[in-house]
């Protein structure tokens, strides 16, 4: 049976995932970056209100994945709450400067995590050569990858996912990710053999102040996760 997942930046989304039938929630905060570590609370809270897994991206921050060693300590910091909680797996990825994988930091993550899964974010569509990688995060011990194909989205990269796909033979997930929308969610499932999909499915809710700052002109909208994309999503995902 095919898999979905999708992320939730706020609580709200949380909720309006798990009731609209997806398996799987990455739950990140800082949209604008593409994701980074959820507060204390908020992993709390979500794991408080939802009972699908429930997988907290471990990223101490924006920009590129090669830590230094203060970053480190606060992603194995940051992983041990996540266990405390209740989490069911983390989302993470650590490269060396060379576009190979940092086999040795990224084991000591997955170690630490066990028995939580552990998926290697798209971290892994920086990289110089994904089928190399594709070994080095299997030997790592990692669950699943989340890629893109090394394109800016699944279906530019549909060609390199399948290819993954058939090398990993069974032995990791691999889950493609990036621009997935209901429109090309069973084309792509078709085409690579995936089982596994991610998706934001978002779109924005508007403010609900009442009150707006003549002086201050911003945006005030957010991110939420769409029910109905979701919905149509699976769906689609149903003839497969």
């Amino acid at each position: 049976m095919s898999r979905l997942e999708v992320i939730a930046f706020n609580i709200e989304s949380c909720a309006t995932i798990e009731q609209s039938g997806a398996h799987r929630i990455e739950l990140c905060d800082n949209s604008a970056e593409g994701g980074t570590t959820p507060s204390f609370g908020l992993v709390k809270r979500a794991r408080e209100i939802v009972s699908i897994d429930l997988f907290p991206i471990i990223r101490p921050r924006g920009g590129d994945f090669c830590y230094s060693e203060h970053e480190f300590e606060i992603m194995q910091r940051d992983i041990e709450v996540c266990e405390n909680i209740g989490c069911d797996g983390i989302v993470t990825g650590m490269l060396k400067t060379n576009g190979t994988v940092d086999t040795d930091r990224t084991k000591k993550l997955v170690d630490l995590a066990y028995p939580l899964e552990v998926t290697f974010h798209r971290a892994f569509d920086r990289v110089r050569d994904p089928f190399e990688a594709l070994e080095e995060v299997i030997d790592c011990g990692c669950t699943r990858i989340l890629t893109s194909g090394l394109y800016p989205s699944a279906s530019e990269g549909k060609e390199v996912i399948k290819q993954l796909i058939r090398q990993a033979d069974g032995r990791i997930v691999i889950m493609p990710g990036s621009g997935i929308r209901a429109s090309n969610i069973l084309e792509l499932a078709r085409y690579t053999g995936a089982q596994e999909f991610h998706m934001s499915a978002r779109t924005m809710k508007n403010p609900t102040t009442a009150h707006r700052q003549s002086t201050f002109p911003e945006d005030l909208h957010h991110v939420i996760a769409d029910r109905y994309e979701i919905q149509r999503s699976l769906e689609q995902l149903s003839k497969y």
